[in-house]
Order: structure tokens, then C-alpha cells, then sequence
């Protein structure tokens, strides 16, 4: 299926399709900036729009009563903010944030329904995009509850990493200490080992990865499990888009 390498989006699932079905979509869909910590959907609202980012990172979080967060899942250019929509859901009761700053298309929900049907190659990537984004919730849930603060910060940074297309994005301390779900001041002890070992270095929130190889190492099984089954499920479908 022949595909155009200059349409103006890094997303892979819109590079993923055939330029008839991508000439049907681009209509709809709107460039836009996604800065740090802009919110695309708060908790329990009707959302307008859908994302298929670029570059960068969103969070899907938790956020407690008492204000307390934790991140249940990540998209980057893998993906699409506002899965629920193909589920024919409204709202959820997590909140959408940009985490690290990037771009996207955006498209509005009733043209997103009204041109990505069953029958179309776009729909079908997206439940194969919902099994995988599953896997990602539920060994994140795991990982919580069973690795150390250094494992999971390492987890996490790598699939910033993947996400970016420099070595170097912004990211507060703050910021990993919420998505973790652990106190700020251990995220800066883990933070002191981690440039200490040369895995990265950290000023200012500003992250430079300089030992990707090293960084893997030191994580959990989690990042690459979550990998794996996102290849097995996407893999080759997304992999021609990159060719």
C-alpha cells in the first residue's frame, strides 16, 4: 500500500495509511502546539477534539481528592489522545496533559466519527492501538507496585525518549514526582544517581539522555514488555511508515 513521505505529520498511524484514505482525513485535521502541561481533557468532560501527536508526550493521570497524581499511561507519536472516542465515550475520569512539550493534528470528534468507520484501515489500527495502550496500563499498575523508584524512573524516561526526537527535552522534578506517584525528594536522590552513574544529565528540568544502552539496563522488565507487545500488535503495520 503506497504511502506519500511528505505529508506534514510525524504521527505514525497517519503516516500508516494509503494516501486515498490519508487525502479523506487531512480535511479534518489541524496542526496544533501542545505546550508543557497544556491540558487536552480534564476528568469527567466532553471533549472536542482528538490528538495524533507528533512529537512530545501525554499523560493520562489519575488525580485523587486530595489532589494527588499518578500516571496510568503515555502517548507520543505512536498514538491517539482520545481513544475513547472510537469506543463511542464522551468523557473519562482521567485528566490529559502534555508532560513534555510537542505538537499534533487535532481533529474534531464529529468528523473523527464520521470518517473513521469500521471499514477503514485508520479504525482498524486504532482497536489494535487500544490493546496495546491496555498492556501499557496494566504493567504500569505492576510496575508500581513492585519496582523501585529508580527502576520505574528509568522506565519512564526511556519512553520519553522514544517519544522525542532529541536527546534533550524539559522535565521538572516536580513533574517525575507526580507521574510516579512518589515524593519529589526521591526523585531527586534517584536523579543524583542516575548523572552520577552517566546515564543522563539534569539542570535546570532540562534531561540530556547521554547512555541510552545504560539507561535500558538500570530499568525494569516493564519498558520492554510493554515494547514487545506494542511490536507484536503494531510493529509491522507502523514499521513500513518509517521506511
Amino acid at each position: 500500500m503506497p504511502q506519500n513521505r511528505s505529508r506534514p505529520t510525524q504521527n505514525k498511524l497517519l503516516r500508516a495509511l494509503s494516501q486515498e484514505e490519508y487525502e479523506q482525513l487531512s480535511p479534518h485535521l489541524e496542526f496544533v502546539t501542545l505546550p508543557f502541561k497544556h491540558v487536552l481533557y480534564e476528568p469527567h468532560q466532553s471533549v472536542d477534539y482528538v490528538y495524533f501527536l507528533n512529537h512530545g508526550v501525554v499523560s493520562m493521570v489519575t488525580i485523587t481528592e486530595e489532589g494527588e497524581t499518578v500516571e496510568a499511561a503515555t502517548i507520543g507519536n505512536e498514538g491517539m489522545a482520545g481513544i475513547h472516542v472510537l469506543l463511542g465515550v464522551n468523557h473519562l475520569s482521567l485528566q490529559a496533559i502534555a508532560q513534555v512539550a510537542g505538537n499534533g493534528m487535532r481533529m474534531r470528534v464529529d468528523a473523527f466519527r464520521r470518517v473513521v468507520t469500521p471499514d477503514t484501515r485508520l479504525y482498524e489500527l486504532l482497536l489494535r492501538y487500544i490493546q496495546a495502550l491496555i498492556s501499557q496500563l496494566s504493567q504500569t499498575v505492576a510496575c508500581n507496585r513492585l519496582h523501585s523508584v529508580e527502576e520505574r524512573c528509568c522506565r519512564w524516561l526511556l519512553m520519553c525518549h522514544d517519544r522525542v526526537p532529541t536527546d534533550e527535552f524539559f522535565l521538572t522534578q516536580e513533574l517525575l514526582s507526580q507521574m510516579l506517584g512518589v515524593r519529589r525528594a526521591s526523585v531527586s536522590v534517584v536523579a543524583a544517581i542516575l548523572q552520577k552513574a552517566g546515564l543522563i544529565t539534569y539542570s535546570r528540568g532540562r534531561i540530556r539522555i547521554l547512555d541510552r544502552q545504560g539507561l535500558e539496563s538500570a530499568s525494569c522488565e516493564c519498558y520492554h514488555l510493554v515494547k514487545i507487545e506494542f511490536d507484536r500488535l503494531l510493529g509491522d503495520e507502523l514499521r513500513d511508515s518509517e521506511d
